[in-house]
């Protein structure tokens, strides 16, 4: 299991349209081979800054979202809602306070 971890930052303009996009293309991801969960978080200090995490089984999976038509269309539009450029990682699990 691999988890993606993406910190985009928006005009404050531009929310609403993210939010958007989001919720219009989240069961899309989930539709995936190997995804099980996408969550997305908003910084409370500063609201123009969001974190996506989606979770995927290998990293192949991943890769053959992120490749794909449907990754190409949202990110095409998303992209041209950017204040910063976006960062991204990917990380396993290490420790966990709660039981799997």
């Amino acid at each position: 299991m691999l988890i993606r971890i993406v910190k985009l930052t928006f005009k404050p303009e531009n929310i609403p349209s993210f939010e958007r996009i989001f919720d219009e293309s989240k069961n899309g991801i989930l539709a995936f081979e190997g995804c099980s969960k996408v969550d997305l978080y908003q910084d409370l200090k500063n609201p123009s800054v969001f974190f996506t995490y989606s979770f995927w089984e290998k990293e192949s999976d991943l890769e053959n979202y992120r490749t794909s038509d449907f990754f190409r269309t949202v990110w095409g539009h998303t992209k041209t809602l950017f204040a910063d450029k976006p960062e991204a990682w990917s990380v396993a699990k290490v420790n966990s306070s709660t039981p799997e």
